[in-house]
């Protein structure tokens, strides 16, 4: 094995960022933050059991480097890591953008960095640039603003200018853009089929916004757009990174990868060739979500990208671009701490959440106000990878809260039972079917239709892309959040003129 500098290895692990088991710092993690100079890490609702809890976790790693890049996946909506538990706070892109407030999504966004910022945390894996164009993808759909390029575009700014407003870093994603796919970059590599011409009517102009405005990072998408490089998917194109995004589009600030573990790119090749590309690419950190007990595959890492320098095949200086824009990040993370102090002296808008969820939502026809014993019926499929398991649609929750002797029953794909709805179980009690993008599952909507055949007064509530109108009473959240699930609770069981 060649000799290794231990410059040159501090390099290496400045790029990093990677995740790790458990809800203390381990002790692998704490000595390559400490004596080797890793960079970064990233946490997730594993990590996490709430606001005290990271706030200290956050001050245990910063104790060992207080440069560290400490990013996260807050996206608000269904991606959400700190409140994960209960739900987002705040309602998500499609409920911003149907709602079609930039101001409000400026305030969203910055109450959002209000919370990462009382927890020390350097960077948001967020927002979601990407133009829903295809309503089929199964990964994007309410995570994106919309399908129309200007009004993401638009929005994309105003939640990137609320976020770093609060001191925290917005990181716009999934570059060139992952809206007109039908496959979910965790299993598979995605094809997007566009042309040079549609990609930027369509796909570019919010990360050109992005960029205009001033986002501190990007980060590609496991993509391949032939259009753009018929041979390697985004994350290990040189011509998307640094010749589109870094000459072309003139972004100077870090670009991160994907989750290197992602099937996309995992399947082409061992992770430490894909990190050694992706810096040739023009990336400067490299996310591992998921990493070894005692972090041997960090090490691995680290010794593939020294590896690769030494036998000449990655350039010494590139490397040392990549941790410098690391570790401009971090400098620019410190002194924003100003803003950080600013907002942390006052109390933070409770309310907004629930006002913009409200905003968000459409209702086909007309309910009474509900009253009495409630059943509500959650036909819940799988939701994407990118969202944590487990994450509830939040509606029997929010339901029971007001109406304590609510019946909540969830329905899945591994037990597609109904409960009974018309007989003894279920007759006299309000009937709440909720069901998450209903058109994209042929078992949501074969039991959907049972249900409503049964129950014609049945209240449908759909907590993704919208379809066909179904039940009595047809809502539509454009989204999953805590606020979201109130949003409806409340309004269905007061006057819904007064509610709204």
């Amino acid at each position: 094995m060649p000799h290794r500098s231990p410059d040159l290895a501090r390099l290496a692990m400045t790029v990093l960022q990677p995740g790790f088991d458990g809800i203390e710092p381990p002790g692998w993690l704490r000595r390559a933050l400490g004596e080797e100079g890793l960079g970064g890490t990233v946490l997730f609702a594993r990590n996490l059991t709430g606001p005290a809890h990271t706030a200290e976790l956050v001050a245990r790693l910063r104790a060992e480097n207080p440069a560290v890049v400490v990013a996260v996946d807050e996206e608000g909506g269904s991606v959400t890591r700190l409140q994960a538990a209960r739900g987002s706070s705040w309602p998500g892109n499609r409920a911003l953008g149907v709602g079609d407030d930039v101001e409000r999504t400026r305030l969203v966004a910055r109450e959002i960095g209000r919370l990462l910022a009382a927890a020390d945390i350097t960077l948001d894996y967020a927002p979601v640039a990407d133009v829903n164009a295809n309503p089929a993808n199964p990964v994007i759909g309410v995570r994106s603003f919309g399908p129309d390029p200007e009004l993401v575009s638009r929005h994309t700014v105003a939640w990137i200018l609320g976020l770093q407003d609060a001191g925290v870093a917005a990181c716009a994603k999934h570059f060139p853009g992952h809206g007109d796919t039908h496959t979910d970059s965790h299993h598979a590599l995605p094809t997007v089929h566009a042309s040079l011409e549609l990609l930027a009517e369509r796909d570019l102009p919010p990360f050109r916004a992005a960029v205009a405005a001033g986002v501190r990072a990007v980060m590609c998408g496991h993509l391949l757009v032939p259009a753009l490089d018929p041979d390697n998917p985004a994350t290990l194109s040189q011509r998307i990174m640094t010749g589109l995004l870094r000459e072309e589009m003139g972004f100077d600030g870090m670009i991160v990868t994907d989750a290197i573990e992602m099937r996309a790119v995992a399947a082409l090749h061992p992770p430490g060739e894909i990190a050694v590309r992706a810096l040739l690419a023009g990336a400067d950190a490299i996310c591992a979500g998921i990493s070894s007990p005692g972090g041997e595959s960090v090490h691995e890492l680290r010794d593939a990208i020294v590896d690769a320098v030494r036998e000449g095949r990655l350039p010494e200086e590139r490397l040392a671009e990549a941790a410098s824009r690391v570790l401009a990040l971090s400098r620019w993370y410190a002194a924003s701490g100003a803003a950080r102090a600013r907002d942390g002296d006052g109390p933070g808008d409770e309310e907004l959440g629930l006002r913009t969820a409200l905003a968000a939502m459409r209702v086909v026809g007309t309910p009474p106000p509900l009253s009495g014993p409630l059943l509500v019926v959650d036909i819940a499929p799988r939701l994407s990878q990118a969202v944590e398991p487990g994450t509830p649609t939040g509606l029997i929750g929010a339901f029971s809260e007001l109406m304590p002797d609510t019946t909540g029953y969830v329905v899945t794909a591994d037990r597609p039972e109904l409960p009974e709805l018309s007989g003894p179980g279920g007759g006299g009690r309000p009937l709440v079917l909720v069901v998450h993008d209903a058109w994209r599952h042929p078992w949501v909507r074969d039991l959907l239709a049972r249900a409503v055949t049964l129950r014609p007064d049945a209240i449908v509530v759909e907590t993704g892309v919208p379809g066909e109108p179904t039940g009595a009473v047809y809502v539509t959240t454009n989204g999953i959040s805590r606020a979201s699930a109130r949003a409806v609770a409340h309004w269905l069981t007061t006057d819904p003129e007064g509610a709204r």
